[in-house]
């Protein structure tokens, strides 16, 4: 099967040891691109117990990609559903309370 150009080439280790780590432009160290990085995207380590084949279907659904990607995608649109769920809600007792 032929390459589209939309294939983008396999990443080995080797590719990420190479990797030089700036900052607004400027070198940096792993550790300092690693806390740019969070302070940035708000993202947040913690430590949680999930059941065993919570993990394994994440992992099956995740393939190459990270599973805690994943589980942390399925979350976000578990709350923001709620939110549409409430907005909704909302407006239909606000219409019915101008009837």
């Amino acid at each position: 099967m032929p390459a589209t150009s939309d294939d983008a080439p396999k990443l080995a280790q080797k590719d990420f040891d190479k990797a030089r780590f700036r900052v607004g432009g400027k070198e940096a160290s792993r550790a300092e691109w690693q806390a740019a990085t969070r302070a940035r995207v708000g993202k947040l380590r913690i430590n949680i117990m999930l059941d065993a084949p919570i993990v394994e279907h994440f992992k099956a659904l995740a393939g190459e990609r990270g599973y805690q990607t994943i589980i942390n995608d399925t979350l976000r649109r578990v709350i923001e559903a709620g939110h549409i769920e409430a907005d909704i809600r909302r407006v239909i007792r606000e219409e019915l309370a101008h009837d």
